[in-house]
C-alpha cells in the first residue's frame, strides 16, 4: 500500500453537490427529512452509483442501505463505513451526507487502483439518524446498537402525516428482509463535518473523535385552561406557555450550572394551542435537550429538569407530562481504531487533533456492537443545521484519505 495513494477529491466534491441538488433549498442547504420522496430520491441515487462501482447492496427492516466490496476472505466481519443521507428541515449538504459519500468514494479508488482487501469492505446509510421527521434520532442504529426494539422504532410516527416509519418504508420501496441485527463489522469509521468552531478556528483540517458526550431528549406537555385574554384576571390564569417559558429559563441556568461542557435546549419543535391571539394558551407540548460528557453529570441535569417543570407545573396550575424518549450514553471510542486513524493521519502528513464530538451520531450507538471511531472535517464558522452549512473541499479530501488509509491497515491488502 502506497502512501501516495489518494482518493478523488473533485470526484468526491462532485458527488456531494450532486446530492444536494435532492431536496435542494433556496438559500443553497438542503431539505430532506426521512423516508420523504426525496429521501428515496437521494437513496436511488446512491445506490446506483453503488451499482456502477460493482457493489452489491441489500437493505434492512428499518431501510438501512449496506452497499458491500467483498473481500478475499469473505468469512471476514466486514470494515464499515458510512453516516446518513437524510437532512434537518432546510439543513446543510454535508451533515450525514458527508461520510456516506466518502465511504463511496474510499471504495471507488480501490477500484481505480485495483486494489483489493482481505475483509469486504461496506458503506451503510442509515435511516433516521436526524430525529427531525421520526423522533428519536439515530433511530435505525439504536436498534442495530441494542438501544431500541424494532417493533417501536417501527412505530413511530412522522411529525407531518402521522404515518408510521413501517408505512413510508413500504412506500418508499426500503423496507427490506435483512435483519436489523445480523450485520457484523470488524470496524466501524464514520465522517462527519465537526458541527462546531474548534477545527476551523485551530487551522486543522482532521479531528480525531476520540469520544462523544451523552445526551437526553424529553417530549413535554403542559396543560392549563383556555380563556379569554381580555376578561379572564391576571391572577388565576392558567397560562401553558408561561409555564414553558418558566422550564425555557430553567433548562439555560441548569445548562449554566454545569458550564463549560453542558447544553440545554428548549427545541424549536412547539405546539402551542388552542391557537387564537385573544384566547389564553391551554396547551403547550415542548421538546427539550440535554447534553453532557459526563453520566453523572446528565443524571443531575435530567433530576434538575424533572423539578424545574414539576415546579411550574405546581405554581400556575398545570397538568404535566414529562416523556424521555431518548437516553444517549456518552462514548469512548476504541483506542485501536482511534490510533489507526491517527496513525493514518502521520502516513500522509496531514496535521491533526483530537475532539469529542458535541452532537450524537450513528457512530455512537454502532460503537455498541463493533470497535467504532469518527473523524471530523471542519465547517465554516462551525455552523450545522442551517442552510448556510459549508466545507472547504480540500478539508473533506484530506479527511477521506484518512480514512482511506485507516481502512486499508483495518481490513488488509490482498
Amino acid at each position: 500500500m502506497s502512501e501516495h495513494l489518494r482518493v478523488d477529491g473533485a470526484r468526491l466534491w462532485q458527488s456531494i453537490m450532486q446530492m444536494a441538488e435532492i431536496g435542494a433549498t433556496s438559500k443553497g442547504g438542503s431539505h430532506r427529512l426521512t423516508l420523504s420522496d426525496e429521501d428515496k430520491a437521494a437513496r436511488d441515487l446512491f445506490a446506483s452509483w453503488c451499482a456502477e462501482a460493482g457493489l452489491t447492496m441489500q437493505v434492512d427492516e428499518l431501510g438501512d442501505m449496506f452497499a458491500r466490496r467483498s473481500g478475499s476472505d469473505e468469512e471476514q466481519a466486514p470494515v464499515g463505513m458510512g453516516s446518513h443521507l437524510d437532512t434537518q428541515p432546510f439543513g446543510g449538504r454535508f451533515d450525514g451526507v458527508f461520510g456516506v459519500l466518502a465511504g463511496l468514494e474510499v471504495l471507488r479508488t480501490l477500484n481505480d487502483h485495483d486494489i483489493g482487501t482481505i475483509k469486504p469492505l461496506e458503506v451503510v446509510n442509515w435511516t433516521n439518524e436526524e430525529g427531525a421527521r421520526f423522533a428519536p434520532s439515530m433511530l435505525a442504529s439504536g436498534v442495530y446498537g441494542g438501544v431500541f426494539d424494532l417493533g417501536w422504532a417501527q412505530s413511530r410516527r412522522a411529525v407531518d402525516t402521522g404515518a408510521t416509519l413501517l408505512d413510508e418504508l413500504g412506500r418508499i420501496g426500503y423496507h427490506g428482509a435483512l435483519p436489523v441485527h445480523e450485520r457484523e463489522f470488524s470496524a466501524f469509521f464514520e465522517c462527519h463535518i465537526e458541527q462546531g468552531p474548534i477545527l476551523e478556528s485551530a487551522g486543522i483540517p482532521v479531528g480525531v473523535v476520540d469520544a462523544a458526550q451523552g445526551f437526553r431528549w424529553y417530549d413535554i406537555s403542559l396543560e392549563g385552561f383556555a380563556s379569554h385574554t381580555g376578561s379572564t384576571p391576571m391572577v388565576g390564569r392558567r397560562n401553558a406557555l408561561l409555564g414553558m417559558a418558566k422550564v425555557a429559563l430553567a433548562v439555560d441556568e441548569i445548562a449554566g450550572e454545569h458550564a463549560p461542557l453542558a447544553r440545554g435546549t428548549v427545541g424549536s419543535q412547539v405546539t402551542v394551542g388552542p391557537g387564537s391571539r385573544n384566547v389564553i394558551p391551554g396547551r403547550v407540548d415542548f421538546t427539550v435537550d440535554l447534553r453532557h460528557p459526563s453520566a453523572a453529570t446528565l443524571d443531575a441535569m435530567d433530576a434538575a429538569l424533572r423539578g424545574a417543570c414539576a415546579e411550574a407545573a405546581a405554581e400556575i396550575g398545570l397538568k404535566l407530562s414529562l416523556a424521555q424518549i431518548s437516553d444517549t450514553q456518552p462514548v469512548a471510542f476504541d483506542a485501536d481504531c482511534v490510533a489507526r486513524l491517527e496513525r493514518a493521519c502521520a502516513r500522509l502528513g496531514i496535521e491533526n487533533q483530537r475532539i469529542t464530538s458535541g452532537a450524537g451520531h450513528d457512530a455512537c450507538y454502532v460503537a455498541k456492537r463493533a470497535p467504532t471511531a469518527m473523524l471530523f472535517a471542519p465547517c465554516k464558522d462551525g455552523i450545522s443545521h442551517h442552510e448556510s452549512e459549508s466545507a472547504e473541499p480540500a478539508d473533506l479530501e484530506a479527511v477521506c484519505n484518512v480514512l482511506l488509509h485507516a481502512v486499508l491497515d483495518m481490513a488488509g491488502v490482498g
